[in-house]
């Protein structure tokens, strides 16, 4: 290229645009005279280091926020992320990213989408899409999580979400069952591995995902419990979802001895087998948890009185409930035990989510006030 000074070598190279276009750029590197030769200008290149400089976004402040979501997905997922996705959470994310955030502010420039226009359109998710809040409360986290990994990567100098409040208090109340439903409910299943996929779950407390993983291998007969180090999801084992879920749960010697009457009768009894087998598919998988429970389950809860809604969730995570709700209420077990017990990070988790206020002791409760005002007599 000709200029003032004279013949000028400058590198010609694409750049993608915030619109998604891919538009042509040159950056200048020297005059002919200084490097006579082609292979002294590309030594000046590398000297210059202007391969790094060209792949840096030129753009930043007016990316789209299309493509900074898109950056986000490939960024902050994969063995190389700081913070990697289970299985099953990465169907859910994109979902959310792009039928939602994508859908709503894709074409926007990132940085001029404001936080009250942000704050407004996740109120109406509630009010006209009818999203629960603790949904909203997920999407307006991932939008947070864009820009963030967007200013680590200086696409963005700014995140707009931060100013950008929801309410995330759940409504969900778990349907809670009884020990003497759970009675009813392990005898009207007939086949042995439900009754004893059933019994493992109420006892034990491990979620589906970890219950349906798990191998003979796991089962520590001589040390009295059940190592749970994985959990099964999208056909394939994954890792567990906290690292406090990675651990063990009790094997109790009435728990072991219905666990090893089982395992005399499954064909499929060897240290790598699954402890709970799809007949269907010849133990090369474990059985499919969803079927169970709208097949076998759901009926069973309904016949021993669970009063299950149609729609209403129901399934084993609420014998995971149902133990905590039981240990903290009526059996006056310490949280920090049932905590061990769910294998959960934090205390208040046990506390809030996992246990349900009992009608029985707040009525004891509210007599004891009674009667310490005097007011000991029922009023006929």
């Amino acid at each position: 290229m000709k200029r003032k000074e004279g013949a000028t070598w400058v590198l010609r190279y694409r750049v993608t645009a915030s619109d998604g276009r891919r538009v042509e750029n040159i950056m200048q590197v020297g005059l002919v005279r200084d490097f006579p030769k082609e292979k002294d200008a590309w030594h000046e290149v590398n000297k210059l280091g202007l391969p790094v400089r060209i792949n840096e976004d030129p753009c930043v402040g007016r990316i789209r926020f299309n493509s900074l979501a898109e950056h986000y997905l490939k960024a902050d997922f994969g063995a190389d992320a700081v913070r990697p996705k289970s299985v099953n959470t990465i169907p859910i994310v994109e979902h959310y990213v792009r039928d939602y955030l994508i859908k709503k502010f894709g074409e926007n420039i990132a940085e001029d989408i404001k936080p009250l226009e942000i704050q407004k359109w996740l109120k109406s998710l509630n009010e006209t899409n009818g999203l629960a809040w603790t949904t909203i409360a997920k999407i307006r986290g991932l939008m947070l999580r864009i820009y963030k990994i967007g200013l680590r990567h200086e696409h963005v100098a700014k995140n707009p979400v931060l100013h950008v409040e929801t309410r995330s208090k759940s409504t969900y109340r778990a349907i809670i069952i009884t020990p003497a439903q759970t009675l009813t409910i392990l005898k009207s299943l007939p086949s042995p591995l439900h009754y004893a996929l059933v019994l493992t779950c109420a006892a034990t407390a491990l979620r589906s995902s970890e219950i349906l993983a798990l191998r003979w291998a796991d089962v520590l007969w001589g040390q009295g419990r059940i190592r749970v180090s994985k959990r099964w999801g999208k056909g394939e084992d994954g890792e567990t979802k906290t690292d406090a879920s990675d651990g063990y749960v009790p094997l109790h010697p009435v728990l072991a001895g219905h666990l090893r009457a089982w395992q005399r009768q499954t064909p499929h009894a060897k240290a790598t087998d699954f402890v709970f087998p799809s007949m269907r598919a010849e133990g090369r998988k474990p059985l499919c948890s969803s079927v169970f429970v709208a097949d076998h389950l759901r009926p069973a809860a309904k016949k021993a009185g669970v009063h299950i809604e149609d729609g209403q969730r129901f399934g084993l995570h609420n014998l995971r409930h149902s133990l905590s709700n039981w240990l903290v209420n009526k059996a006056k077990v310490e949280p920090k035990t049932v905590q061990g017990l769910l294998r959960h990070s934090k205390i208040q988790t046990t506390l809030d989510l996992y246990t349900q206020e009992d009608s029985d002791e707040t009525r004891a409760a509210q007599g004891e006030f009674l009667t310490a005002v005097g007011m000991n007599v029922t009023v006929q």
